[in-house]
């Protein structure tokens, strides 16, 4: 990133299932250390810099895109060739041939390694008024990604302005689309919901734990005070 920008490092890859043909542009391949045309991806070299954590996890999405015919999305970690952790969305939809049939999937890698500094929010938020406008659905935009993608409020952001910017329609538009629209994907799975239920019916509990470790704390230094 130079200067302002604070666009995240975005590179898009094609990948076919039958042979497991990858193809990367040049960005995903400096992500991982390679100058452009110097190495042919495989699912070999694309695993080999998965962090040791992340593997099995890409490799069972892999799998799963394999023999379902779905895309290949993810949130995880990859190592580039100086060893530097690469902090990763990625984030595809199915590609099809001419006849409507599922050839394989396509879409971006976005590099969240660098987060926005907080000394450039100010000037961050200046230059886009709309965010004070449309607040209140950004933040839920937001909040979607982060659970989605298991990543942090600055991250989230990083990859709604790149929507933005990418797709030339105005930010607090795009966030008040994609949460409109949320509907028309299918409903969590019943133990997802269980566990959120469970959740939401005991998060109480802890709260109260908390504080009255913390007022337990509080009593026992007064009570040792002079």
């Amino acid at each position: 990133m130079v200067g302002g920008d604070q666009r995240p490092v975005v590179g898009s890859f094609r990948f076919w299932f039958v042979g497991q043909r990858w193809e990367w542009s040049d960005e995903v391949a400096r992500m991982h250390g390679y100058e452009p045309g110097s190495v042919a991806p495989t699912t070999e070299l694309l695993l080999s810099h998965k962090h040791p954590d992340d593997r099995a996890h890409v490799q069972d999405l892999l799998d799963y895109a394999l023999h379902s015919g779905e895309s290949f999305s993810s949130r995880h970690r990859f190592i580039d060739t100086r060893g530097v952790i690469h902090n990763v969305i990625v984030v595809a939809d199915r590609m099809f041939d001419d006849s409507g049939a599922v050839v394989g999937t396509s879409g971006y890698y976005i590099d969240l390694t660098h987060t926005l500094a907080e000394e450039r929010q100010e000037v961050l938020d200046e230059a886009l008024p709309e965010l004070f406008e449309a607040r209140a659905v950004i933040e839920q935009a937001k909040g979607v990604l982060m659970r989605i993608y298991r990543i942090n409020a600055d991250q989230a952001f990083r990859v709604l302005r790149w929507r933005s910017q990418e797709t030339n329609v105005k930010l607090r538009t795009l966030a008040a689309r994609l949460i409109a629209e949320l509907d028309s994907l299918p409903p969590a799975p019943p133990t997802v919901q269980s566990a959120f239920d469970h959740l939401l019916l005991t998060v109480h509990e802890r709260i109260h734990a908390e504080e009255t470790a913390d007022e337990q704390v509080r009593r026992t230094r007064s009570a040792g005070q002079p």
